[in-house]
């Protein structure tokens, strides 16, 4: 959730999560309804060897996202370790990503296993990757995944675009996108893209298009830059699929992140489905980025079939932009 830093917000409370932790554990773990104050101050205080307690969200408090230093002090002088086992949010400077281990001095700063195995296949596997290295990217926007692309352009084999940022890619290459979703601000940049991609950039080269927004819409498939006026794409197309599933069968590395069309309604799923198979299919090395592309991989029933799918979607994409994180970089072994 994302509460608002103002006080308990009863439905992002992890009392819940509280409860549940004691079930896994089978033994009583203890809920403290505040953060620094004094709950947590008389639970901690009664804490004994071997027992746990859960503090509330800490984002209820306003020093959180701000990184405030002294609300950071306050629950370091509390632990003896700290562990960040939180990947989603280790992109942000939130205080218990970097006041709290900064604030922790000389006290062990460690990474947990979640943190350590997605460093382990979004940085070191993509630094040193085996080759053929593939990257698949698609989603709506071109300007979300400008410094992914320029960054996996300089380190994979093929990059494979797909998505609706497809279209500002085709715009810029002079095609005809009809009332397809573009960034018209972002075509010089996209040729700019194409420029340095050169044959390492892969466009689709047909679409799957509708007249309207919606499942019962009409459809055609037409060339790529020959979207029809009145009419949008909303998938890529058949072959674009069987030219990107043969790119991916020979990879040896791949990373995906973002759907190739609107997924979740079918028939414009057909893409990221084929992507998706090609990608379960293979034996590559396979890291799915977080988001939508972890949801369509869970959604198709391949995630068992994959090496790793990402927790984290904007931290992912940061780590695919090649960002290193503070809140990493502050722990003893990262």
């Amino acid at each position: 959730g994302r509460p608002k830093g103002t006080g308990v917000e009863p439905k992002y409370s992890l009392a819940m999560a509280a409860k549940r932790l004691g079930e896994l554990l089978g033994q009583p773990v203890a809920f403290a309804s505040d953060t620094v104050g004094s709950d947590a101050q008389s639970k901690i205080s009664a804490l004994k060897d071997g027992e746990a307690l859960v503090l509330e969200n800490l984002r209820f408090n306003a020093g959180e996202q701000a990184g405030d230093a002294e609300f950071a002090s306050k629950l370091a002088g509390w632990a003896d370790i700290y562990c960040n086992d939180a990947f989603g949010t280790c992109h942000r400077t939130d205080a218990s990503m970097v006041a709290v281990p900064k604030a922790m001095g000389n006290k062990p700063k460690v990474s947990g296993f979640l943190v350590a195995k997605e460093i382990q296949y979004l940085s070191e596997t993509i630094s040193n990757p085996e080759r053929p290295f593939v990257a698949i990217l698609g989603g709506a926007k071109v300007s979300d995944k400008i410094n992914v692309i320029n960054n996996l352009l300089g380190i994979c084999d093929y990059v494979l675009i797909g998505g609706a940022m497809a279209y500002t890619f085709s715009l810029a290459g002079g095609g005809k996108t009809g009332k397809s979703l573009v960034e018209k601000d972002k075509v010089e940049l996209a040729k700019e893209l194409i420029a340095k991609g050169g044959n390492k950039l892969v466009l689709p080269v047909d679409t799957h298009c509708g007249d309207d927004f919606s499942a019962g819409c009409n459809k055609q498939v037409v060339k790529a830059g020959e979207i029809p006026d009145g009419w949008e794409g909303l998938d890529i197309g058949p072959q674009t699929a069987k030219n990107y599933a043969e790119l991916l069968k020979s990879a040896k590395t791949v990373v995906w992140n973002g759907p190739m069309g609107v997924f979740e309604m079918p028939p414009f799923d057909e893409g990221t489905k084929t992507v998706a198979k090609a990608i379960a299919d293979s034996q590559a090395t396979s890291i799915i980025g977080g988001g939508d592309s972890a949801a369509a991989i869970e959604q198709l029933g391949f995630a068992d079939q994959v090496t790793h799918v990402s927790t984290g979607g904007g931290a992912s994409l940061s780590m695919l932009e090649g960002d290193k994180f503070e809140a990493v970089e502050l722990l003893d072994e990262a």
